[in-house]
């Protein structure tokens, strides 16, 4: 049975991996029934077999047409073929309109009758592939907020610096901090306070849904809102309408100095960044310009265009 080809074949056909041979010109002269299903399924159908097609041929147009996976394709092929590589693989998207999916393409050669040939296999990585992202998802998100935690606010902070400075367009940053938020803790237990940040987070996200925007949770009751190709007066007038829903929102916290409700002091500026600096002055700058709030009574803004 082991000698047998229909026994090989039924084998072969058997494997959920997309499998086709190709000889040295890339001809294809074998197809598994997954890459006859995959074909079918993906508007890929031929008139008379897979034999007919030049597996290069079709890497080389995807190549021609602008594809870099294509490119990278031919290229990785064309080094085993001519022996540059004992193997090649390459991990590609292939999205059809109804589904994300990602495949491993793995080239390596085999010899039969004293030539060589060369077995391609894509292999579905999808699943893999959607629980990496949700992992580096997560990775960026506050659990409790469910809003972005202080790692994204930083990634996102350097590179919308990088792209203002490219653009000389301004970039406005806000520190928030909620008002004597520890004395809302003793007072009502953390489980309030928990739910506190969370509606306040909730708050952030309603005012923040432009594309522009960005807002994270960067720790214990500190907050962070980014601003992109926005004027101070804008950022300003965004800030002021979220004190006043917060304020509409009435979270209690009676013993506060303030107000018997829940409040906040944010420090808020505005630069150009240029080329070549880093964000961490203009970091500090705005850190200093929310202890300037806390400390003149809180329940404010203090706000200013840097340099």
């Amino acid at each position: 049975m082991k000698d047998s080809s229909e026994f090989l074949r039924s084998v072969i056909d058997s494997m959920a991996d997309h499998i086709a041979v190709i000889d040295e010109r890339g001809q294809i002269v074998f197809v598994n029934r997954s890459w006859q299903q995959f074909g079918s399924a993906n508007a890929a159908t031929l008139e008379n077999s897979w034999e007919q097609v030049n597996y290069l041929s079709v890497c080389h147009a995807a190549a021609n047409a602008g594809d870099d996976f294509g490119e990278k394709a031919s290229e990785g092929i064309t080094a085993v073929i001519d022996q540059q590589k004992d193997e090649f693989f390459l991990e590609y998207p292939c999205h059809s309109p109804a589904q994300a999916r990602w495949f491993n393409m793995r080239v390596s050669p085999v010899f039969h009758c004293g030539r060589r040939y060369f077995i391609v296999a894509h292999q579905d990585v999808t699943e893999r592939k959607l629980a990496e992202q949700k992992v580096e998802r997560m990775a960026h998100i506050d659990v409790l907020t469910e809003i972005a935690n202080r790692r994204a606010f930083e990634s996102v902070l350097q590179s919308q610096w990088q792209a203002c400075a490219e653009l000389k367009q301004p970039i406005c940053l806000a520190f928030i901090d909620l008002d004597h938020f520890k004395i809302l803790n003793d007072t009502y237990g953390h489980s309030i306070g928990d739910d506190c940040l969370a509606k306040f987070a909730q708050l952030l996200q309603h005012h923040t849904q432009a594309d522009d925007h960005f807002c994270a949770r960067c720790g214990g009751e500190e907050f962070a809102l980014i601003w992109t190709n926005s004027s101070l007066e804008s950022a300003t007038t965004t800030l002021n309408a979220l004190r006043a829903a917060l304020s509409g929102m009435a979270l209690a916290n009676k013993h506060s100095p303030i107000a018997p409700y829940l409040t906040f002091s944010a420090g808020l500026g505005e630069v150009v960044p240029t080329l070549g600096a880093c964000s961490a002055q203009f970091f500090r700058q705005v850190d200093d310009l929310l202890y300037q709030a806390k400390t003149s009574g809180r329940d404010q803004v203090a706000c200013s265009v840097l340099t």
